[in-house]
C-alpha cells in the first residue's frame, strides 16, 4: 500500500496521496483504517488515485441531457481579504447547455473572428479567461489569480444536485452504496438524509467555490472528479 506526500498544511502535517491496488480497493473500510493508519486524516484531507482498471462509469457521452435544477451564480463583493458571496439562483439548465456555457468563446472572453489588423490589437484580450481555468505557471500562481479576480465574472455552479453519475453495477467505492454505518440509517430507520446518507452531484468551472468546512457531526466527505479539470484545495 504506496503512499506519497503532496504538498503542506503546515510545516508538521501534510497531506498524502494513496495510490492503492485494485486488490486494496475492494474494501472500503479497510483501506480507510489503512490511511488512517499512516495519519492522512490529521491533514483534514486524503487524496485517493483508484486502480487504472476501477471504472466507475462506462461511458459520459449520454450525460448531456442529465439536468441542473438549480445552478446558482457566485456574486462575490469585498477586498482586502474580506469577501462576501452571494448565490443566485438561475433557470434550470442541462449539462450540456452547461458544458457549452463553460466553454463558449462569449464565457472565455475570446473574441469573434477578426482581420489580421484587428487580431493583433485584440490579442491580450484573447488572454483574459473568462469562465475557464487561466494559464499558470504552478497552483501558487492560479491560487494569487483566483484572489485577484474574485469579484469578476461570478461564475455558474451546478450544485447539491441528488443523484450519481455511478453506474449502479459498480461495487467499489460507489458513492451511492458505500456499506458503511450511514446505510444502516436509510436501511433500518428509513431515514434519508441527502448529502450525508445519499449521494450529491456538482458540475464547476474556473472560480466555482465550495469552501472547506467541517461536515454534519464531524463526519468523513468522499469527493469524486469524474472529468474536467483538477481540482484547487
Amino acid at each position: 500500500m504506496g503512499s506519497e506526500d503532496h504538498g503542506a498544511q503546515n510545516p508538521s502535517c501534510k497531506i498524502m496521496t494513496f495510490r492503492p491496488t485494485m486488490e486494496e480497493f475492494k474494501d472500503f473500510n479497510k483501506y480507510v483504517a489503512y490511511i488512517e493508519s499512516q495519519g492522512a486524516h490529521r491533514a483534514g484531507l486524503a487524496k485517493i488515485i483508484p486502480p487504472k482498471e476501477w471504472k466507475p462509469r462506462q461511458t459520459y457521452d449520454d450525460i448531456d441531457d442529465v439536468v441542473i435544477p438549480a445552478p446558482i451564480q457566485q456574486v462575490v463583493t469585498g477586498q482586502s481579504g474580506l469577501f462576501t458571496q452571494y448565490n443566485i439562483q438561475k433557470k434550470a439548465m442541462t449539462v450540456g447547455e452547461y458544458r457549452r456555457l463553460a466553454n463558449s468563446e462569449k464565457s472565455q472572453g475570446l473574441p469573434a473572428p477578426r482581420t489580421r489588423a484587428q487580431s493583433r490589437s485584440s490579442c491580450r484580450r484573447c488572454l483574459l479567461p473568462r469562465y475557464c481555468t487561466p494559464r499558470h505557471q504552478d497552483f501558487d500562481d492560479l491560487e494569487r489569480k483566483y484572489w485577484k479576480n474574485l469579484t469578476f465574472v461570478s461564475p455558474i455552479y451546478g450544485a447539491d444536485i441528488s443523484g450519481s453519475l455511478y453506474d449502479d453495477d459498480v461495487a467499489q467505492w460507489n458513492i451511492g452504496n458505500l456499506r458503511t454505518i450511514l446505510d444502516m440509517v436509510e436501511r433500518e430507520c428509513g431515514t434519508i438524509i441527502e448529502g450525508v446518507n445519499t449521494p450529491y452531484l456538482y458540475f464547476g468551472m474556473w472560480k466555482t467555490t465550495f469552501a472547506w468546512h467541517t461536515e454534519d457531526m464531524d463526519l468523513y466527505s468522499i469527493n469524486y472528479l469524474h472529468f474536467g479539470e483538477p481540482k484547487s484545495w
